[in-house]
């Protein structure tokens, strides 16, 4: 439910990164509070929605998880064309994605939208011990190119929710308040089932 007054933006988000990084379990776990040890891969592309009600404004995200899988590649523009927002995900305990997000971060800066919000997340955080990635290569590599940083958890939930908060903070300085009269209830659909979510 949006607050009285308070103005509505829609937000397509996409989640780019190396297939394992754990992008379908960032946006399951902010979605539905659900973590899956074994998550199968995603194939094309998973689709979610979300709402948020902040004080500035209530998000309604359209989130477009692509497949990590390189065959895939090739349908990423179709996904991230018209975003507002993308997050570039990697897992800590792999240098390899580290590289492999960098070079979405420059596929998005050639081909995004100039006001885009991107956030440059190192994912599994709870793998501390097996870290390849240290923390301040990624928030180097943010800083350099305009994004926000941030460490999370899918598993352990870890920065999840502050995560999607801080994209939704942003998105309202710069989303215009969406035309309509529509009543949003906050729910996810998936292969027909309804799943509801609450946020505070």
């Amino acid at each position: 439910m949006s607050r009285p007054g308070n103005k509505i933006i829609q937000a397509k988000l996409v989640l780019l990164g190396d297939m394992g990084t754990g992008k379908t379990s960032l946006a399951l776990r902010f979605v539905k509070g659900q973590f899956f040890q074994n998550q199968e891969p995603t194939i094309g592309a998973a689709f979610f929605t979300q709402i948020l009600s902040l004080s500035e404004a209530t998000v309604k995200f359209d989130i477009w998880d692509t497949a990590g899988q390189e065959r895939y590649h090739s349908l990423a523009p179709m996904y991230y064309r018209g975003a507002a927002a993308a997050i570039v995900v990697y897992d800590i305990s792999s240098i390899d994605t580290f590289v492999r997000a960098k070079k979405w971060v420059q596929e998005l800066q050639r081909h995004g939208s100039q006001k885009l919000v991107m956030a440059l997340v190192a994912n599994k955080c709870d793998l501390e011990s097996k870290r390849e990635v240290q923390t301040e290569d990624g928030e180097q590599f943010a800083q350099e190119n305009g994004m926000f940083y941030m460490e999370t958890s899918a598993k352990t939930a870890e920065n999840i929710n502050e995560l999607f908060y801080e994209i939704g903070r942003r998105l309202a300085k710069v989303l215009p308040p969406r035309q309509t009269g529509i009543n949003f209830k906050n729910e996810t659909q998936e292969h027909g089932r309804k799943f509801f979510c609450c946020s505070t």
